[in-house]
Formats: C-alpha cells, structure tokens, sequence
C-alpha cells in the first residue's frame, strides 16, 4: 500500500486546512487510516484515526472538537479536516494506515505498517 499525503500550507491562526491521505496498490476499504504530526524538535504523536468503514472515528484531546477525520472508500482517500487552528498545530502532518478488516482504530504508531510522506502545516499567531 502507498499512501500519498498532500493539502498542507500556511494559515493563520483560526484558519483552516484539509489534509487528504491518498492510497493506492492495495484494498483501501480494509485499511484502518491515521494522522500523526511531528513538530520540530518532538517525538511524532497521534492526531487521529478512523476505521476501515469511516465509521468509528477517534481523536486526540488536542484536536478533539476542532479536526474531523474522514474516509472515502469510494475513492480510496482519507480527510483530515481541521479548523480552529493554533500555531501549536504546526507540524509535519503523516498519514498511517494497516489492514485491519475491523473496526478498531489505533493510536500508537508501531500498530501502523504503511506510511505516506509528510506535509507540512504552519499556523502563524
């Protein structure tokens, strides 16, 4: 499976950004998919996920409210949808994804196989 990230800029604070996490060479709709950030000079953490159906969605209590995770099987592609930004979102944004046929979603990146290139979101105060 390749994954593909893209939809990362600069904003303001308050602004918003889409982020979309493509996929290809595999079955998408048994892919459990997650979004992870790294800062600069920090370990890369958990943002969000959801499940191979785009049914069960989790979030970190850092975006809970303000980032919406979405799944398109018709279209092999995942959303992240984030609003409310702060300068503290600034990051390098990764998609993950693992062949789950569940629907679990997982936080901890060692649980994710496929990795996408990451982009980078700057939110300026």
């Amino acid at each position: 499976v390749q994954l593909q990230a893209s939809g990362g800029g600069s904003v303001q604070s308050g602004g918003s950004l889409g982020l979309s996490c493509a996929a290809s060479g595999g079955t998408f709709s048994r892919l459990t998919v997650g979004w992870f950030r790294q800062a600069p000079g920090k370990e890369r953490k958990y943002v969000a996920a959801v499940d191979y159906s785009g049914t069960m969605k989790d979030y970190s209590d850092s975006v809970k409210g303000r980032f919406t995770i979405s799944k398109d099987n018709a279209v092999n592609t995942v959303y992240l949808h984030m609003h409310s930004l702060k300068p503290e979102d600034t990051a390098v944004y990764y998609c993950a994804a693992d062949i789950t046929d569940s629907d679990y979603v997982m936080v901890s990146e060692d649980l994710y196989e496929f990795w996408g290139q990451g982009t980078q979101v700057t939110v300026s105060s």
